[in-house]
């Protein structure tokens, strides 16, 4: 993993669930990144969410996002 890329990471079935009833949202509400993006992990594919921790001067902020 390159210094600047921040860490995607892969979410289990649980832990998507977690993440959609925290927000009130469905799988289709969430903000997409292509199946082709470098940045993704080993394994990876169509449907799977990813959790990507960026780190900024005021902390660790968590995104996610819906492979297509």
């Amino acid at each position: 993993m390159h210094v600047l890329k921040p860490k995607h990471t892969k979410l289990g079935k649980n832990e998507v669930a977690k993440v959609l009833e925290e927000f009130k949202i469905s799988l289709a509400q969430l903000p997409k990144i292509k199946i082709e993006d470098a940045a993704l992990p080993e394994g990876c594919e169509v449907g799977d969410v990813v959790k990507i921790d960026r780190k900024e001067e005021e902390g660790t902020f968590f995104y996610y996002r819906v492979i297509v």
